[in-house]
Formats: structure tokens, C-alpha cells, sequence
């Protein structure tokens, strides 16, 4: 995991990363400005246990994919899930909490996740575990009208313009952020690559 400092601010942003994208860095551009962010940790799991793992790249290779394509020394790419035994959501966070309680985090997820959002193991542990900052995402920008997510805490959405203070409240508290929007996939790059 990596180190941080006493009242820092940090974005966790999870995903298989398989493969990474230049639409990754765009979402963790994104977080980090609008959110204020000290570090943005890359989270790469050793596997979604909501997709199938058929295609899945080894670990070590996503993350050195993953480290190419990072060139701001604010975002921390790791792959600390593995020495927990976890690929869930859930039980990462209890963990971050657990041994980082002087420092802020937010949770950080593209607009694509928020519609099976509540399909993940303990969605709601994880909606009061941190504040949540969805980051839209092509063909997703209306999810957060509509996602399960969305309509259980409509009441503890605050307006993307106080994002930059959204690490101060206390969960269940998220946001929606706008912004410009990458096309690419990680789905879309592995068909490519196949063909």
C-alpha cells in the first residue's frame, strides 16, 4: 500500500486495468483536479469477481502496463489487494480505513460502474466506508439519474461544484463529475487486439 502523509488527500480508483487506457489517466486527471487530490492510488485487482477472468492479463503485466502510461507522480499504481487475499471492494476499504485513519480518501469510479454498482459484494458498507466521486464516462452520463446507487442516496449527492470538498463529509456522501469523456475501453482494446 502505498505511504502517505498525516491529513492527505486520496483518491482510490480500482479496476482490472486490463488493459490499461489512455481513458483511465483521463478519469484519474479528472479526480485529481476536481477533487483537490494529494495521490490517486491505481488499485489493480487481481480480478472482478462480477467478469469472467478468461481474458484476464496477469497481474504483473497489467501493472507494468499500467506504470507506462502513468507519468504524474501523484498517482501510485499498486497491487496491494493480492497480499490481502481480496478482490473485493468492500473489504479493500475497511483495510485502507483501518491502518490510514489520519489520512482522507475518496473513492473514485467511472459512471459505467454505477449502474451494477449495486450487484458488488457489501455495496452499501461501501457507500458509508468513504465519499464516492463517479466520473462520467461515454454512454453513462444519465446513470446517475437512474442506478440503484443513485436513487438509495439521492439525498447524500452534493453538487459537483463543492467536489473539491467532498473528502470533508461524511459518507454516505457522493458526487457526479462531468467532464471531458474518453470513448476507449479496455473491452474494446482487447476485441481490437484479438483481431
Amino acid at each position: 500500500m502505498p505511504h502517505v502523509e498525516r491529513g492527505m488527500i486520496v483518491g482510490l480508483f480500482g479496476g482490472s486495468f486490463n488493459p490499461p487506457h489512455e481513458g483511465h489517466v483521463l478519469v484519474a486527471e479528472i479526480a485529481l483536479r476536481r477533487l483537490g487530490l494529494d495521490q490517486l492510488w491505481w488499485i489493480v485487482t487481481p480480478g472482478n469477481p462480477l467478469k469472467s477472468h478468461v481474458e484476464l492479463a496477469p497481474l504483473t503485466r497489467r501493472l507494468e502496463l499500467c506504470e507506462a502510461l502513468v507519468h504524474d507522480s501523484r498517482i501510485k499504481v499498486t497491487a496491494f489487494e493480492q497480499a490481502l487475499g481480496t478482490t473485493y471492494t468492500a473489504e479493500t476499504l475497511a483495510f485502507v480505513k483501518r491502518h490510514n485513519p489520519h489520512a482522507h480518501f475518496v473513492w473514485i469510479m467511472g459512471a459505467d460502474n454505477l449502474k451494477s454498482f449495486h450487484h458488488w459484494q457489501h455495496w452499501r458498507r461501501i457507500a458509508t466506508t468513504f465519499p464516492i466521486a463517479v466520473i462520467d464516462r461515454p454512454g453513462s452520463t444519465l446513470s446517475h439519474l437512474s442506478s440503484k446507487m443513485a436513487r438509495t442516496y439521492a439525498r447524500s449527492r452534493i453538487d459537483e461544484d463543492d467536489a473539491a470538498v467532498l473528502w470533508q463529509k461524511r459518507p454516505p456522501a457522493w458526487t457526479f463529475i462531468h467532464g471531458p469523456r474518453s470513448s476507449l475501453s479496455s473491452t474494446a482494446l482487447r476485441e481490437t487486439a484479438k483481431g
